[in-house]
């Protein structure tokens, strides 16, 4: 009221208190304003401490994670696939013959049957006599690298489903 702010002097020119204004309401109105920017700016320090802390722990969190990914993608890359089983003979005309598995392929998958569920060579024949006449995905590792074959377990005229 009657332009006094926050920082006009509450005297005159000789050093009295103006008495114009109401020096009490205008002491008490300084003194509120005051204390409120103090809470504000320690509630923005609080803030901006919090803000802090969240990007550090969100940058330390994408830093696990792209470590995360790139040791996933080195692993994927240089871990090939393990294999649990090697094809040490295939029979001439036979389904496996015909499919193009060969002799030295080392099984990685052979339709539901993988590293980690096989247990011993019947977990492969049971697939065989459930798969008669339905093509099977065979995964083997030929030579280092990943080949996939297709191969329809069937009767034929030698020994087996798959010779």
């Amino acid at each position: 009221q009657k332009g006094v702010g926050m920082n006009e002097p509450l005297v005159d020119a000789e050093g009295f208190p103006r008495d114009d204004i109401d020096l009490y309401q205008v002491r008490t109105a300084r003194h509120n304003i005051i204390c409120l920017q103090n809470d504000h700016k320690a509630l923005m320090k609080q803030v901006e401490e919090a803000l802090h802390q969240l990007h550090a722990r969100e940058k330390e969190k994408q830093a696990r994670d792209e470590a995360e990914a790139r040791a996933e993608a080195l692993g994927q890359s240089q871990g090939l696939p393990r294999a649990f089983a090697r094809v040490n003979a295939v029979t001439p005309g036979s389904p496996a013959s015909i499919s193009g598995l060969q002799v030295d392929d080392e099984i990685v998958e052979f339709g539901s049957v993988n590293v980690n569920n096989f247990q011993n060579l019947q977990n492969i024949a049971t697939v065989v006599q459930h798969s008669e006449g339905r093509p099977l995905s065979v995964t083997v590792m030929r030579g280092g690298k990943k080949v996939h074959v297709g191969l329809t377990p069937k009767r034929w005229s030698g020994k087996g489903l798959l010779g």
